[in-house]
Parts: C-alpha cells; structure tokens; sequence
C-alpha cells in the first residue's frame, strides 16, 4: 500500500450488542444501517472479524435462550449426551388393557411421553399458526406441544370423548406463551371440517401450517368381519376428512405454508388385521406426493410422517389385539414402541422455513423396520 495511504476501515453497526471493551455499538432499536442517533464503530479487518464473530454467537445464544426462558411448563433434561434408545423408554410386556374407542392418553399404562416434561424450544416456528387434528394425544399432541415451545399459536381438534386430554394440552400450549384454540368435533362431515377451519382461522388470526394428524384404526382379522359401518367410519375419517379440511384450509395459506400428513408404515408393509386403516395410510402417502407438486408452484409445501409401532390410545382401544398390544413394538430392531415425543422434532422440521427445499416427502420413525 502506498506510503500515507489510510488503512481502509469498515462502519459497522449492530441492533442488539452495546457497549463493550473499546467498541461502540448501536443501541438497541436502531435498524441495520444504525439510524436514529447511532453509533458508530470503525476498526480494522482484524477487529472486524471478531465483532461480527461474537455478534453471530450472541445473536444464536439470544435465539436459543428466549422461547426457553418463555416456556412456563416443567423443564426436561438439558439436550446434549447421548442415550441408548434400547432402554429410552419402556418395553414389552405391556400390562392387558383396553378402553372404548377412542381411548384417553390419561389412562393409559405405562402413560405415553409426548415430550410434556422434555421438549425445549428454540424459535423455530415464532410467529406460526398451526392447526392440527387429533392434537389430544399421540403424535398429534406432542406436535401440538413441540409447535407452541417453538413458538407457534395452535389450534387442535378432537372428540368430545377426548375432552381430558385436550385440556392438559391447551394447558401446556398455554403455559409455553402461546394461544390455544380448542375445537371438539368430529371430522366425518363436510360442514364440519368447514367450521373447524373457519374457527382456527378466526382463532389464530391466520392458519400457516396444517397438521392431518386425525385417524381411525380398528384390528379386525377378516374382511368378511368389517362392516359397511365401520369400512365407513375409516374412509371418512382418514381420507374424506384430510380432503375436505385442506380443501377449506388452502384459501387462507399464504406462500411459505407448510401441509402435514400423518401416515405410516402400514402404507408400505401392511398388516393383514388392518385392512381398512392400511390401504388409507397409503392413499395419505399418495396425496402428499401429488399435493406436493400441485402446490409446489404456490410456494405451500406438503410433506408427511410414518411411524411405525408408537404408543398411542389407538392401540389400548381397538387398534391392536389384545395379544399384539402385550408384545407391541417388540419385533422392532430396537424391542420396544416409539412414543410420541420422539416423533415431536419431525414435525417442526416439516414444519419449519430451515425444511424449505422439503416438499413431497415422507419421514419415516420406525424404529427400523419399515420404510421409508
């Protein structure tokens, strides 16, 4: 560089450091060009490396810290370590037991872990609003749980049946710092579906991911021994409900709107008692597929979930014999079911604008059998 030449120095300003050592930051509120009265800061190439360094790591720490520190529920354990997923959680034998359809979570033993004492948050889905079906328990609930620690405002429908489970979780959506919109009701009807997406829009204020989480599954050994009634029950349930609440939902879903599906693994490896809930799990694979590419070029991504053996109150109120839920989950490579909670982080990643370039496919948690 030529002799009196001036070393060329940068004005750097940043919205949320202060004052520190021999650096001058903006104060916090100014915008990133430092308007309003700011502060300057010139330095060197050397010195301006470290500050944004320490500007990067504080702005992570900051988005890390916040929704946690928000959270009013009972912490879990810090993340990080590891666990052998073999002994996670409980393994068959599982005490004999049964409920009327559609079982309660509450009582069920052992109870299912959606993630209410586990699950922390980092902001991933600040400002989202979410509704989803079946939110009372299973899957369901512990996407609704994970979705409001992240950030979101959520809606759930579920049977008037299931009325107990859903106040635990509004309850917990609640203390998270989030809305909670309860919407009982059952989805086998086309004016219903209306209304729930029509309340959860009204609800929220808005609808920015959907969540067909909803399902009926019944263990019946023989076609000869499924009725027209209950074949009815499931095709409504699983397939019409899905179709007419996206239906309703798609007006309102803005680009950047993220779909979700639940399948499952008996859309690729079906049982032979589960004749009418597979052959739906299927046909939910095949609709996330064509949605995808039908909504791809609104910018609405379509993605879905399947788990194989997870410890829901399907199983406890008709979804398994009572021979199949004593073993449950015990012919998994890792001998035992999964439970909600594990499940939670992939719907926020589906969920979530870091998942943008993920549309049409299906995430798998079968413990390792199964596809995908």
């Amino acid at each position: 560089m030529a002799a009196g030449t001036r070393t060329p120095r940068l004005t750097f300003f940043h919205p949320t450091l202060s004052r520190h050592s021999n650096c001058l930051l903006a104060d916090r509120g100014t915008d990133f060009w430092g308007r309003n009265d700011r502060e300057r800061v010139s330095m060197d190439d050397a010195t301006r490396r470290q500050v944004m360094a320490a500007a990067t790591i504080g702005a992570a720490a900051a988005t890390v810290a916040s929704p946690a520190a928000a959270q009013t529920g009972a912490p879990g354990p810090s993340r990080g370590g590891k666990q052998d997923p073999r002994r996670k959680y409980p393994k068959p034998p599982f005490k004999p037991q049964s409920q009327p359809w559609p079982g309660l979570a509450s009582k069920m033993d052992p109870r299912p872990d959606h993630g209410e004492t586990s699950y922390v948050g980092s902001g991933r889905l600040r400002g989202r609003k979410a509704l989803i079906t079946g939110g009372d328990s299973g899957m369901g609930r512990a996407a609704a749980i994970a979705f409001a620690r992240e950030g979101a405002d959520v809606a759930i429908n579920y049977l008037p049946e299931e009325e107990p489970d859903a106040r635990e979780v509004v309850d917990l959506i609640r203390k998270a710092g989030q809305k909670a919109v309860a919407i009982p009701g059952d989805i086998r009807t086309v004016g219903f579906c209306r209304q729930l997406v029509d309340k959860a829009v009204a609800g929220l204020g808005g609808l920015d991911i959907l969540v067909c989480n909803a399902a009926r599954q019944q263990s019946i050994p023989s076609i000869l021994d499924i009725t027209d009634d209950e074949f009815d029950r499931t095709m409504k349930t699983n397939i019409y409900a899905p179709f007419w609440i996206i239906r309703a939902a798609l007006p309102h879903l803005d680009p950047g709107s993220a779909i979700i599906g639940t399948t499952s693994e008996q859309a690729y490896n079906p049982d032979p008692d589960l004749y009418a809930y597979a052959q739906t799990k299927a046909a939910t694979m095949n609709y996330v597929k064509s949605l995808a590419k039908q909504l791809g070029p609104k910018g609405i991504r379509v993605n879905g979930v399947a788990p194989g053996p997870i410890w829901t109150p399907l199983q406890v109120s008709g979804g398994a014999s009572q021979g199949k839920l004593v073993t449950f989950g015990g012919t998994a490579p890792l001998g035992r079911p999964g439970q909600p909670a594990e499940l939670a982080g992939i719907f926020v990643r589906l969920a979530e604008d870091d998942g943008s370039y993920t549309t049409g496919n299906i995430y798998g948690a079968g413990g390792g059998q199964g596809q995908p």
